[in-house]
């Protein structure tokens, strides 16, 4: 079976501490963003650091920071900010419904 030449979609990244045993955390954001996302991303990565980081990365962008955003994200949040960047047109129901 040959493999794909190219990746299907945006790659997402999401680095979480391990010293803050924040693995749980980044697990279930990747559950959550491809429930969501599906076939439209290409994959979710998880990479552990240290240092209390936390960051969501698309395609080497960072859309969320722990520090500089204040804390961790509602996954409704997370969601808005990857579709803005990968398919902005989209809709995304009940979490564009919701105030952020």
């Amino acid at each position: 079976m040959s493999e794909p030449s190219e990746i299907p979609g945006p790659l997402v990244t999401i680095t979480y501490c391990t010293g803050c045993n924040w693995l749980l955390r980044a697990g279930w954001m990747a559950q959550e963003l491809l429930s969501t996302f599906g076939q439209d991303l290409g994959g979710v990565t998880l990479v552990p650091g240290y240092g209390g980081i936390y960051e969501i990365r698309v395609d080497g962008t960072l859309i969320w920071e722990r520090k500089r955003d204040g804390g961790f994200p509602e996954p409704k949040e997370i969601k808005r900010r990857l579709r803005d960047v990968i398919a902005p047109g989209r809709d995304l129901g009940h979490n564009d419904s919701v105030p952020g």
